[in-house]
């Protein structure tokens, strides 16, 4: 017997620890080299554990859910096994059952479990409803994709479900990542001095020029012009016109970043992250949109590692992809200053004493009141007004 350790992967200095979130497979079971085995979540990133050698999984160490570190030992891999024939086919009595029981789901679903089931390609012909009326909570989700029959109603606390007045709710845990952004988020409010300052841009200046080059620019590249790269080659335009707004604070001293790593908000199935544009100073609009296009790929695939996410000088958040008109964004700590964007829509403005169409887009910069003074803020806001309404200044750095 050749026993070899399937072990937790080098967490960053910053994660203490991790949770376990569902085995792929279960103990008996036959595995490949570099198979992935399990998602471990950090409050950061979620890591996939790979096999590290072909045979059969011996043990499991960690159930799902449980607390890890770096480098333990979560489960045993028998290298010179081969899988039982009962563990080699664990999906017949699911499937079996869940067949067995098309009166209990009636179509009937949770809102988390009908997220997950529509994530993993499951309907709810295979998945037994074990909640009030036969619903289908997340935890009959979970025990279908790992292979076990669907669990009953009494053996399902993560996902209790709550009688109120004959209306169904669910309760369910928030996951580590969504803790730390709610944790992150109240120690910006509690510790910085947030002030919101706002301007208005006229984008038809960048509309026609991105109109102009955009097929030449994508066969160019290979990537799509957007609007973002405008949005951050502006930034660091102000940025250095004020180099407060890309500074920190640390203790009592403020800490000027001498480069411009520019954080850009990204929505993911688990919530938000801020991968991280680094450098972006010496980056063409070609390198940022490959970038960002990468970026959100690996976000909604769940492949951001921390590095990815650590660092930053300044973020960028753009609520206009959902529709926002207008909102006083978050600043991201240990950053000072954060842009909100939002989405451009036609609107009445006066040029030259006349009521004109523009398609505009409001702007919003919240800063760190205690480093930055409003004459910073607002002047820092109008150098990206003005670059975008004449983006020749990008160029001239004007």
């Amino acid at each position: 017997m050749a026993i070899v350790d399937v072990k937790v992967p080098q967490l960053s200095e910053s994660v203490a620890e991790a949770t376990m979130l569902t085995w792929k497979k279960k103990a008996g079971e036959a595995v490949a080299q570099d198979e992935i085995l399990i998602e471990i979540e950090t409050d950061k990133v979620v890591l996939e554990v790979p096999a590290p050698s072909a045979g059969v999984l011996a043990e499991i160490l960690v159930a799902d859910g449980g607390m890890v570190v770096s480098d333990q030992v979560i489960a045993k891999i028998d290298s010179s096994a081969k899988a039982s024939a009962s563990a080699a086919a664990p999906a017949a009595p699911v499937a079996a059952k869940a067949a067995a029981a098309p009166a209990a789901t009636s179509g009937k679903a949770m809102p988390s479990a009908a997220k997950l089931m529509a994530e993993n390609n499951l309907s709810s012909a295979q998945v037994g409803g074990s909640g009030k009326d036969g619903r289908v909570t997340k935890g009959d989700v979970l025990a279908t994709l790992s292979g076990t029959a669907p669990v009953a109603k009494a053996a399902a606390p993560a996902t209790p479900q709550i009688n109120s007045g004959g209306r169904p709710e669910e309760r369910v845990p928030m996951s580590r990542l969504r803790a730390r952004i709610a944790e992150r988020l109240l120690q910006s409010q509690q510790t910085n001095a947030i002030l919101t300052t706002f301007n208005e841009v006229n984008m038809a200046p960048v509309m026609g020029m991105r109109s102009r080059y955009k097929d030449q620019f994508e066969k160019e590249h290979g990537v799509k012009l957007g609007f973002m790269s405008f949005f951050v080659k502006a930034a660091v335009h102000a940025l250095k016109k004020y180099p407060v707004l890309n500074a920190s604070v640390d203790g009592n001293d403020i800490v000027y970043h001498g480069y411009f790593d520019i954080g850009i908000a990204v929505g993911s199935p688990r919530g938000l992250v801020v991968p991280i544009l680094r450098d972006v100073d010496q980056m063409s609009l070609a390198d940022i949109e490959k970038k960002i296009a990468e970026f959100g790929n690996k976000a909604r695939d769940g492949k951001l590692t921390l590095d990815d996410l650590s660092g930053g000088t300044f973020s960028i958040s753009n609520g206009g992809i959902f529709g926002s008109m207008l909102s006083t964004p978050i600043i991201n700590p240990p950053q000072s200053a954060i842009l909100g964007i939002h989405a451009t829509k036609d609107r009445a403005v006066v040029e030259n004493g006349q009521v004109v169409v523009r398609p505009i887009n409001y702007l919003a910069l919240s800063y760190d009141h205690r480093i930055i003074d409003g004459r910073e803020a607002v002047l820092g806001l109008v150098a990206m007004k003005e670059a975008l309404e004449d983006p020749a200044r990008l160029l001239l750095d004007i």
